[in-house]
């Protein structure tokens, strides 16, 4: 087994990824004698170049950098696993580039459990993140780890059902897990640092770029039985997530929405596509067969988050929106707000669920909204 200093160590090269790392370990067998190599032993793996093993042959002491990360880490409470560790999670090995080394925060003893990723929107409506809570409810009471990205709507939303519960719950990131992003999920981040797991593939000051988003991805796809699609635009990460878990072999599920959203479009068409309809969490334990039971299977919504508190304008802004959309033209005259505060409003209002902004630069209220409920109410 390679030591746990030598894999951190490869992995910090610089200019040498993960694929490259991978073909390396194939050729010399392990990350001690990659380390070791010459140059001339380094020009004989296939498909290789000098910018590939430039690091390796530029003098840095990587293992004192590998022992600095472990003294780092070990200071916030974190730990690292290579892929040889017992607790490396068996379904990433699945993956043609498996993360050398994992990062993680939290539970340790969550990364061996049965698992199911909850997937969508970051701008979700209020009917997703209303379902992608009660789903990670659910999930949890149904034994199962729920697992999601921490991004903000469906992601937070999914953890947050899971937490409620009082159930497992995984965050993989797109950082080092001394970052916290996005900083609206602080209190999220903190919350799951002890009561769930926080995963990264990345070293502790990684930042997270966008390209960092689907390599994330492909992790949060691979280390579960299943992925629910709860909403996603028809180009969206989230249908990137669903692709790979396809390729994986692992099942696909998709919740059905308002057909007239366009934030439900991705998860419409991986329904023509196959993908397994998800109304509810026994439509997900059926397909699954044997991972996990569901202890309780209710389906209603009351333990949905609470409608946010908006600040006197964003009230009234949404106030004056129906479920029909209308040009944000027309909005804006009605308002008598300026451009640049109505956009920034209703920037807001998409971020709470409470709008979705359309193609056309049109806006509606989503059905089901707080405006919606004041307006049942004769409430103004």
């Amino acid at each position: 087994m390679a030591s746990l200093i030598d894999c951190i160590a490869l992995s910090l090269v610089p200019g040498l990824g993960v694929t490259s790392y991978w073909r390396l370990l194939d050729h010399f067998g392990t990350p001690e004698r990659i380390l070791a190599a010459r140059e001339g032993e380094l020009r004989r793996v296939a498909g290789l170049g000098r910018r590939h093993f430039a690091g390796l042959l530029s003098g840095c002491d990587y293992r004192l950098q590998a022992h600095e990360e472990l003294l780092r880490l070990g200071r916030v409470g974190g730990f690292a696993i290579s892929s040889d560790d017992d607790d490396y999670p068996a379904l990433l090995r699945h993956l043609p580039d498996p993360p050398p080394v994992l990062y993680g925060l939290g539970r340790r003893e969550l990364l061996g459990t049965p698992a199911v990723a909850v997937v969508g929107s970051r701008a979700a409506t209020g009917y997703g993140r209303k379902v992608a809570f009660v789903m990670g409810e659910q999930l949890a009471r149904g034994s199962l780890t729920v697992v999601s990205g921490l991004a903000l709507g469906i992601d937070a939303q999914a953890h947050a059902g899971a937490l409620r519960a009082g159930g497992d719950t995984v965050a993989v990131l797109g950082c080092g897990l001394d970052i916290v992003y996005p900083q609206l999920n602080r209190a999220l981040f903190e919350t799951l640092r002890i009561r769930g797991l926080l995963l990264s593939e990345y070293p502790l000051g990684t930042k997270p770029e966008g390209f960092r988003f689907p390599a994330r991805n492909r992790l949060i796809a691979a280390m579960c039985q299943g992925v629910v699609v709860v909403e996603a635009a028809r180009r969206s990460g989230s249908l990137i997530t669903a692709q790979i878990a396809l390729d994986l072999g692992r099942e696909v599920f998709a919740v059905p929405g308002p057909i007239d959203s366009h934030k439900s479009e991705g998860t419409h068409w991986l329904l023509k596509q196959g993908a397994s309809l998800a109304r509810d969490v026994d439509d997900i334990i059926a397909e699954l067969r044997g991972f996990g039971t569901l202890k309780v299977a209710c389906t209603d919504c009351r333990s949905a988050p609470a409608e946010p508190a908006l600040d006197p304008e964003a009230t009234r802004l949404l106030g004056l929106l129906d479920t029909s959309a209308q040009e944000r033209e027309t909005l804006l005259s009605v308002s008598g707000l300026a451009p640049a505060r109505c956009n920034e409003l209703l920037l807001v209002l998409e971020l709470e669920g409470l709008v979705e902004l359309l193609p056309g630069d049109r806006v509606c209220r989503v059905a089901g909204s707080l405006a919606d409920g004041q307006r049942h109410s004769g409430k103004r």
